[in-house]
């Protein structure tokens, strides 16, 4: 037996928003600690790795663990139907073929159940190495946001490199190029307009800002991003969830054409 209830219901809404044009079936895995989800985009370049834990929700139960497969565009269509103020529960019985969601009114006085029909789906579980980053930045969530959103209108890449004047972020494409330096800010007063950067040495990697603008999807869900860059590691583009959780998205770097020539 399986009955998740989430007070902030708006919560699930928007991470849902933010995976399921990466990602169109998955498997979300629950367990004693927390409700889960890992899974790679259809061309196998991006990771997605979601976490809630289970004290985050007011009432968790998760008699043994267990994974439902689910159709990301169908859920999101049954979770558009929940106001953004909802109370929104989550229950499936043991060796059952469909999960319900429960959407309750604040007040109280209005309760509709939408019901789902779960899917198999095969899934490796990727083990991801906890990893030491060369450079790692902590940047309003907007900003990155809208940094990828001005130079994809550009170029189809975007060149980040870290260094200890700051974090640029370069584009060029057939009608020009463009940079934006975002340098060190923390002596606003407020925290979550913060840029933070911690360098141990510079870095500089290429991505394919098409999988960077759909990463930004989560910005709703936190006011920072946090961005982990090494050279021989994919970039981890973190946001985190409220106090529960984390959505975490990994990208393989674009090695360069000329790179691969050499011999």
């Amino acid at each position: 037996m399986l009955e998740l209830r989430l007070v902030q219901g708006s919560l699930l809404k928007k991470v849902l928003e933010a995976i399921r044009d990466l990602v169109n079936e998955a498997n979300f895995d629950c367990s004693g600690t927390g409700f889960s989800l890992q899974a790679m985009d259809s061309s196998h370049v991006a990771l997605v790795a979601l976490l809630l834990r289970a004290e985050g929700f007011e009432h968790y139960r998760c008699d043994r663990n267990l994974s439902m497969g689910m159709n990301l565009n169908n859920m999101a269509k049954m979770l558009r139907c929940a106001g953004n103020e909802d109370i929104i529960t989550i229950k499936a019985d043991d060796g059952s073929d469909t999960v319900t969601f429960m959407f309750e009114s604040p007040k109280q006085d209005k309760i509709a159940d939408f019901e789902m029909k779960l899917m198999d789906i095969d899934s490796e579980h990727l083990g991801i190495p906890d990893s030491e980053y060369q450079a790692i930045v902590r940047m309003p969530s907007a900003e990155f946001m809208r940094i990828c959103k001005d130079l994809s209108s550009i170029g189809d890449t975007v060149v980040i490199s870290v260094t200890k004047e700051g974090v640029k972020f370069s584009t060029s494409g057939e009608i020009g190029s463009a940079n934006i330096v975002c340098r060190q800010n923390q002596t606003v007063d407020k925290p979550e307009e913060a840029t933070i950067i911690e360098m141990q040495e510079p870095v500089s990697l290429t991505f394919a800002l098409r999988y960077m603008n759909s990463f930004t999807k989560a910005s709703t869900l936190s006011d920072q991003v946090t961005i982990s860059l090494s050279s021989e590691l994919p970039v981890v583009v973190e946001y985190k969830i409220a106090e529960m959780g984390y959505i975490r998205f990994y990208l393989a770097p674009k090695i360069e054409e000329d790179e691969e020539m050499k011999p």
